[in-house]
C-alpha cells in the first residue's frame, strides 16, 4: 500500500518538479534563478487554493461579531452549536475550507524538499530524469555566495522574519469598538494564542530550515513574501 502511494507521489509530484527544475537550470544556468522561477510558477498554479484559504480566513474574521452574539445569546453549548451551524449555512461558510486547502499543499512542499535535497547530485537524480530532458554534467548550487545545497543561517533567519511579518499582518480578530465591554475569557484565550503564534511559527520555521538545504528556505521565503502581498490584497478588498 505504502509502495503504491510512494510510486504515485513520485510520478505525479516529485518527478515533474525535479524535471522542470532541471529544465529551468538548462535554460538559465543558475540554480537560484531556477528556484525563483519555479516558485513563481508553483505560486500561480496554486493561487486558487491560496486565494480560497485567505478568503475563508477573511470571512471568519468578519463573522466574529455574529459568532460572539450567538455565544452571548445561547448559553447552552448544544443549542449554541446548532445556531452556529445555521449561521455558517446562511453565510455559505465552511470553517474547515482554509485548513483543508493548506493540507492539500503539504505534498507539494514535501516533493520540493525531496527535489532540493538530492536535486543537485546528478548521480542521484539521473534515473528520475525524463529521456527528453538534457542532463547537465553538474549543477552549481551557488547563488549570491550561498551554497543552496547546504543549510544557511542567513536564509533561515530571513525566512523566519518573513513568517513573522505574515503572521503579524494577518487580521485575526476585528478591532474592538469604543464602548465594548471587557473581553470575556474566550477572547482573552484567543488573544493569548494569537500572540504566542506570532513568535512560535517564526521560531519553528528557523529551526526547521536551519537543518535543511537553503534551496528549500529560498522557496519558502519567496512563497511567504508572495503570500503577504496576496493577503494584503484580499483583506483590504471591501
Amino acid at each position: 500500500m505504502f509502495e503504491i502511494i510512494g510510486n504515485i507521489f513520485n510520478v505525479c509530484l516529485y518527478q515533474p518538479l525535479l524535471n522542470f527544475l532541471v529544465l529551468l537550470y538548462n535554460f538559465l544556468g543558475n540554480f537560484g534563478l531556477s528556484i525563483i522561477v519555479l516558485t513563481l510558477i508553483i505560486k500561480v498554479a496554486t493561487n486558487p487554493l491560496n486565494k480560497k484559504s485567505l478568503e475563508s480566513q477573511k470571512k471568519m474574521t468578519e463573522m466574529q461579531p455574529l459568532i460572539k452574539e450567538l455565544q452571548k445569546k445561547y448559553k447552552d453549548k448544544e443549542q449554541q452549536g446548532r445556531e452556529l451551524l445555521k449561521l455558517y449555512q446562511e453565510h455559505k461558510f465552511n470553517p474547515f475550507a482554509g485548513i483543508l486547502v493548506l493540507f492539500l499543499q503539504l505534498p507539494i512542499l514535501w516533493a520540493l524538499f525531496r527535489v532540493f535535497q538530492a536535486g543537485i547530485e546528478i548521480s542521484k537524480i539521473g534515473p528520475f530524469i525524463y529521456s527528453f530532458i538534457p542532463v547537465p554534467e553538474i549543477i552549481n548550487p551557488m547563488f549570491l555566495s550561498i551554497d543552496l545545497s547546504q543549510p544557511s543561517i542567513l536564509i533561515a533567519i530571513i525566512t523566519a522574519v518573513t513568517q513573522f511579518i505574515q503572521v503579524k499582518t494577518t487580521p485575526m480578530q476585528p478591532a474592538k469598538k469604543e464602548g465594548d465591554k471587557e473581553k470575556d475569557q474566550m477572547e482573552q484565550m484567543t488573544e493569548m494564542i494569537q500572540k504566542q503564534t506570532l513568535f512560535i511559527i517564526p521560531i519553528i520555521t528557523f529551526f526547521v530550515l536551519f537543518k535543511l538545504p537553503a534551496a528549500l528556505g529560498l522557496y519558502w521565503m519567496l512563497t511567504t513574501i508572495l503570500n503577504i502581498f496576496q493577503q494584503r490584497k484580499i483583506f483590504n478588498k471591501k
